[in-house]
């Protein structure tokens, strides 16, 4: 875990500053509030949790269960989808299939449907996945084209604030102030939110 100096100051308010040549303007609010983030649990909920993903992730896919859990159980938090692509070019095809399937009112069906897929990705298991769950591969592409400035730039942002923060991999998860990489049990997920949520 990382120490909360390291993710904010004590102020709430300064930069995110562990490379500070690759920061440029990385807030807790362009972290947290992203308004191009998918965000999935409670939209109004008192606790939120980010998550820097990958779809080809194999401990991204495992602790995924784990953090729907902890969402379903806790009524009070807001879960932010962070699509931090870094296994390839099918991550990327992935990933803007599934932010493209949010036209389509279909992202959470899309990003579980790729979470419970075991191993690397093709292009055309992403399609025949995602094909299986009701996302026509063909809408969710046209989805990410017809919204693809915003998405690309979506894309953009989170990579900078990966490397900004420090990151070195996927998962990595922020909840109030620290920063967990890896994969991470119910029991250090809950404590952290409650920890968070009494700040």
């Amino acid at each position: 875990m990382i120490d909360r100096r390291t993710f904010l100051a004590l102020t709430g308010t300064a930069l995110i500053l562990p490379r500070a040549s690759l920061a440029a303007d990385i807030t807790p609010e362009a972290v947290f509030n992203d308004p191009d983030a998918p965000a999935m649990g409670n939209p109004k909920g008192d606790v939120t949790l980010v998550e820097f993903f990958d779809y080809q992730c194999p401990y991204c896919k495992s602790n995924h269960p784990v953090i729907e859990q902890v969402m379903k159980e806790d009524g009070n938090l807001r879960v932010v989808m962070k699509d931090w692509p870094i296994f390839g070019a099918p991550s990327v095809y992935a990933s803007q299939l599934v932010l493209g399937a949010q036209s389509m009112g279909k992202y959470q069906t899309a990003l579980e449907a790729l979470m419970a897929t075991k191993g690397k990705l093709s292009n055309a298991q992403i399609d025949s996945v995602l094909s299986a769950v009701g996302v026509d591969p063909k809408q969710a592409e046209a989805g990410y084209k017809a919204n693809r400035k915003q998405i690309d730039a979506l894309l953009i942002r989170n990579d900078a604030q990966a490397v900004a923060i420090g990151l070195r991999g996927t998962p990595a998860y922020i909840i109030g102030r620290d920063v967990y990489p890896g994969a991470v049990d119910a029991a250090t997920l809950r404590d952290a939110i409650k920890t968070a949520r009494a700040a």
